[in-house]
């Protein structure tokens, strides 16, 4: 019997996390959605922007996020759009995430959305913000990179000596 292999399906992923933090650690996380708006991550309609976690007692939760309703949803089936939604992660991991994020004066972003096996999953990031200075930084270091690239790929083609 052959195994399926499923391949993760972005939904969304938050670019200006990546370059507003520094980023330090990864942690695939589970959410608890309504139907409708899994309904509606199949679609692709999601914004994660402004999206952030924090810590309530032993529970993560994410605040931000816009899931807009169903276009097929009324009344009981429908989901409110902005409301927070739970993270689903280990009793540990909670507190080892807790911990760093009071010591560290850390903060909890999301990376992306994704399905994986049929379920959405959440890319959830212990990140440090970013000064101006720092950004700039990174603008450059990015810039160089590309430039690199593009000159050992010319390089390579023999189009430069």
């Amino acid at each position: 019997m052959a195994t399926r292999v499923e391949a993760q399906k972005y939904i969304a992923s938050n670019r200006k996390a990546r370059f507003d933090y520094s980023i330090l650690d990864v942690f695939e996380t589970g959410i608890v959605l309504q139907g409708s708006e899994v309904k509606v991550l199949r679609l692709g309609h999601l914004q994660i922007a402004d999206a952030y976690a924090r810590v309530l007692g032993n529970e993560i939760w994410l605040d931000g996020v816009h899931i807009p309703p169903y276009l097929f949803a009324h009344g009981v089936g429908a989901h409110k759009p902005d409301r927070a939604r739970k993270l689903l992660l280990h009793a540990e991991e909670i507190e080892r995430i807790a911990e760093r994020v009071q010591k560290e004066r850390l903060s909890l972003v999301p990376l992306s959305f994704y399905f994986k096996e049929g379920r959405v999953k959440v890319e959830l990031a212990l990140a440090v913000g970013r000064k101006k200075g720092d950004k700039r930084n990174a603008m450059a270091e990015r810039d160089v990179k590309r430039e690199m690239a593009v000159a050992l790929g010319r390089q390579r083609k023999g189009r430069d000596s």
